[in-house]
């Protein structure tokens, strides 16, 4: 906020931003999708639950755009049970670069907020719920 009392340009796209990542996380929660973290939104995403697959991708990859229905599905059918997400690495450099995310579609399982497992590539999706299923034992 400007000394002035007013609310400054950079400040209003940043709480615009928020108010975005806020709504999709909540819309997705809603219509059973994967929710799309942001940089901000991460690290309390991920500790509100205790198994979550985080899918690292960008709207330029193939692959990632081909893993995109796949993980659709295991939002539908794994979401009251773990966090189903993605994270567009474009717009958060930040989180993906502290996952050292080099290559995408990168797929990182986390339980308790740590890492516990990654797929890297477009893998079928009975790699990807084999890998999920050894952690929600």
């Amino acid at each position: 906020m400007s000394t002035n009392g007013y609310i400054t340009g950079n400040e209003l796209k940043r709480i615009r931003k928020k108010k975005l990542a806020e709504f999709k996380e909540r819309k997705a929660e809603l219509t059973g999708g994967p929710v799309h973290l942001t940089d901000a939104s991460f690290e309390e995403a991920v500790k509100k639950h205790s198994v979550s697959l985080v899918d690292f991708w960008a709207s330029w990859c193939g692959p990632c755009l081909s893993l995109a229905p796949t993980i659709e599905e295991l939002a539908k059918e794994y979401g009251e049970k773990i966090l189903i997400a993605k994270l567009d690495v474009d717009e958060n450099p930040k989180t993906a670069e502290s996952f050292q995310v080099y290559s995408i579609p990168t797929m990182v399982v986390m339980k308790n907020g740590k890492e516990v497992d990654r797929i890297v590539g477009c893998a079928q999706k009975k790699i990807i719920v084999s890998t999920l299923e050894k952690h929600l034992g």
